[in-house]
């Protein structure tokens, strides 16, 4: 069985040109609750009608809800989930586990699909979803060959895959770029894709040096080199790979684009849609024409090959052409329409001074029978059995070809034109209505709002550190209530100081299957040394995590924005979390405490998480050497290596709140100081201060804390 081909319909053009193109599915925004609010998206009349056109055609209608939503706002997004149930939508993508957790409790027969935006990139965290009751998992699309074979071997949900399109630099779900820069969240839909501005990757002299990464860095796609658009990826496109994805039973392949223009979504579901039905490669005249249609520097494959490096990387000029004759066809063959119908077979009976009737079946069994007037004995011509069958198989102007017709007719009969044009368009209406009714699912009460323990004090002082050096006596005579370090510099250690504190091992942020069992052996080690506790920061560290007898806290990674995600972390055996950054104080505050809340009142914040390592690509192997990336006013990020060689992109000023009190009034259990350049001596400084409320340094930010974010 070959994949499905969903296409993007940001608008009602696109949607009507990705069916006739050949989508088997459509993906569309409604409502404020979608990832791509800039899109044109639907009104409401407009999404009714795009499901009808839609089911007529036998093209699944699937609603993008995947954002982080706030307390306030989950009523209105379970109301449009609800109502796009009730108009017979295929499934609603999610990515907040709040909303997800809603959703399945409110309305358990509609499907959900964990959208890309929840950063799912093993087989346990596919297998953690598809236990939530997902049906289908968006995984990453950082993921190459060897990854998606594995999570579609292991995981019991359907398996969807990004085979063309636009490429974000950050790990989906996981950028604060847009956010902390100019308030635009992408969690929100809001991005402004900062990724595509140019920037300088410079040296940091006076800093500590940085912990080269574990494990061995991918193999590279081209040599370093000056990029002076080191975050802006070329557009992916897989269109060559298609049946290796159908031989590992990928359910869904997906094509991006909801922002681009009708003709586009046109062009590439008509290239895919052919190379599907056709099970081959595309022809060089296809490459172009995917090409032409829109790319940045050509296309990259290299994800997909399990390669990283400066290859990957292009822009798109800012004076680039859309190739006006290619699109104008596509434009015109949509117009004509007719390029999408469906298949039926009809049999009809015209027996003398009997009603006629018809019946009319799909591919998929429906049928539906309708009469009409009873044929009268022929004055003079009769009509015949086949000129009866050439007018049923007039079906022009609907959405049905007839592929086969039998009429059973009495000799000598007659039956004007117009009755047996009226019981074709009659057969044709009740199947249209038998393929869009909605089905039957249930709407429950939501259940009731979450109760709200917040602690009453001023929160206790957690750290987390980069590296061991920071791990200094002068720390710990602070006593943070817990100091977090990453799991793999911990088991890297000799042993861990006493100090009344707990310890805590930071899992990485991001890892694959293959890496898992030395991820499990380096916790075997970290908890031999003492720790009692893991951060998690993805869903997949859950099974990890499983068994290993260490208390469970929740990482900034999850994006808890809303009570109803404590629930759902607190079913799943969290003793804490942390809460996102892009909360401003105030929501902060109201969010119901269902488990003891966490939130980051120190540190710079983490902007991007990349699966290139920025200082190979424009560097080399340097990565203990500091670096960071500078933009056009002379603000610097720093880099940060992670495990397996990946980049945490850090904002340029740290996050300061130590003069103030009021992040001491919002109901947080722990209140993390997060270490990451900082000198060993600093990160004492800082303690102090946060223990002091001393006066904020020279160059610093306030963050979200004030301002939130859209």
């Amino acid at each position: 069985m070959r994949p499905e081909l969903l296409s993007p319909a940001g608008s009602p053009e696109a949607l009507r040109a990705a069916v006739e193109c050949g989508a088997d599915a459509v993906y569309l925004g409604w409502g404020s609750f979608n990832a791509r609010r800039s899109a044109k998206n639907f009104s409401d009349e407009e999404f009714a009608q795009a499901l009808l056109y839609c089911h007529e055609r036998g093209v699944r209608v699937y609603l993008t809800l995947n954002t982080l939503v706030t307390d306030r706002e989950l009523d209105a997004a379970l109301r449009c989930a609800a109502s796009a149930s009730a108009l017979g939508v295929d499934a609603v993508l999610v990515q907040d586990l709040g909303l997800l957790r809603l959703l399945r409790t409110a309305l358990p027969d509609l499907p959900l699909h964990a959208s890309t935006q929840m950063s799912l990139f093993t087989s346990g965290g596919a297998c953690e979803a598809a236990a939530d009751g997902c049906e289908r998992v968006v995984i990453a699309r950082e993921c190459s060959r060897e990854d998606a074979a594995a999570i579609c071997r292991r995981c019991p949900a359907e398996i969807e895959l990004f085979v063309h399109g636009a490429l974000c630099m950050c790990y989906s779900g996981q950028c604060a770029m847009s956010a902390l820069i100019g308030g635009r969240s992408g969690n929100r839909g809001r991005c402004a894709q900062p990724c595509r501005l140019p920037y300088t990757l410079t040296e940091q002299s006076g800093k500590p040096r940085n912990v080269r990464p574990a494990g061995p860095p991918p193999p590279m796609l081209g040599r370093p080199g000056k990029n002076a658009y080191p975050l802006s990826l070329k557009d992916n496109c897989l269109a060559a790979a298609l049946e290796d994805m159908a031989a590992m039973n990928a359910a869904c392949l997906k094509l991006e684009g909801r922002m681009k223009r009708p003709e586009y979504v046109a062009v590439v579901t008509g290239v895919y849609a052919r190379l599907l039905r056709e099970r081959r490669g595309p022809t060089a005249a296809e490459s172009a024409a995917l090409e032409a249609a829109f790319s940045r520097s050509g296309f990259t494959d290299g994800y997909w090959r399990g390669r990283t490096g400066p290859a990957l990387f292009g822009v798109r000029p800012a004076d680039a052409q859309d190739p006006k004759e290619l699109f104008a066809a596509a434009k015109a063959a949509v117009e004509k329409g007719g390029l999408r119908t469906v298949p039926v077979t009809m049999n009809a009976s015209f027996r003398l001074d009997a009603p006629c009737t018809l019946t009319v079946w799909d591919e998929e069994g429906r049928s539906v029978t309708v009469s009409g007037p009873a044929p009268e004995r022929a004055r003079n011509r009769a009509v015949t059995a086949q000129e009866l069958a050439d007018r049923l198989k007039k079906t022009g102007g609907s959405a049905y070809r007839c592929a086969d017709v039998s009429v059973d007719a009495e000799g000598g009969i007659s039956l004007p034109a117009a009755a047996v044009n009226a019981l074709r368009r009659e057969a044709l209406s009740q199947l249209s209505a038998a393929r869009t009714a909605p089905p039957k699912r249930r709407e429950l009460p939501a259940p009731p709002p979450p109760e709200d323990h917040p602690f009453s004090g001023p929160p206790e002082l957690t750290c987390s550190l980069s590296r061991p050096d920071q791990l200094t006596p002068e720390l710990l005579a602070c006593a943070p209530a817990r100091i977090c370090l990453p799991l793999e510099q911990i088991a890297g250690m000799d042993a861990l100081p006493a100090f009344s504190g707990e310890y805590c091992a930071i899992l990485p942020r991001v890892w694959r299957d293959r890496d898992e069992p030395e991820i499990r052996a380096l916790l075997v080690r970290a908890k031999a040394l003492g720790i009692s506790a893991a951060l998690a920061g993805n869903l997949g560290c859950l099974p990890l995590l499983r068994g290993t007898g260490l208390a469970l806290y929740g990482d900034f990674g999850l994006n808890v924005f809303n009570g109803r995600a404590l629930e759902y972390l607190a079913d799943k055996g969290f003793s804490s979390a942390a809460l996102s950054f892009e909360l401003r104080a105030a929501q902060l505050r109201d969010l119901p405490k269902v488990l003891p809340c966490e939130a980051i009142v120190y540190g710079r914040l983490p902007l991007m998480l990349t699966e290139n390592c920025l200082i190979r690509n424009g560097a080399g192997c340097a990565c203990e050497t500091p670096h960071a990336l500078t933009d056009r006013t002379g603000a610097e990020f720093p880099l940060l290596p992670v495990w397996g060689h990946r980049t945490e992109i850090q904002n340029s000023r740290p996050l300061y709140l130590a003069d103030r009190d009021d992040w001491k009034r919002l109901g947080l259990r722990y209140a993390r100081l997060r270490f990451t350049d900082e000198t060993p001596e600093e990160c004492v400084r800082v303690f102090q201060a946060y223990r002091s409320g001393a006066a904020a340094p020279e160059s610093f930010t306030r963050g979200l804390f004030d301002r939130g974010v859209e």
